[in-house]
């Protein structure tokens, strides 16, 4: 289900709407890296290209991770 969390990235409040399932896996990555995953969405906005919303940006930084994961066996 989508579902819209509020975080706070450098001392703005902002919102992104994503599936429980990629917001579990957010938080599994975040541990560990040993980060909250409000650090890691900070990160995750500033490297996002201009054209795509925060909420992609986390669907495809979450993807990514469990691509490389894959890959690595």
């Amino acid at each position: 289900m989508l579902k819209k969390r509020s975080v706070t990235i450098r001392g703005h409040a902002t919102s992104y709407s994503i599936e429980d399932e990629f917001h579990a896996a957010l938080r599994e990555i975040a541990e560990r890296r040993g980060r909250p995953v409000a650090a890691l969405i900070a990160s995750i906005d500033v490297n996002r290209p201009a054209d795509t919303n925060l909420s992609s940006a986390i669907r495809i930084f979450v993807l990514k991770e469990i691509r490389q994961a894959a890959a690595r066996g």
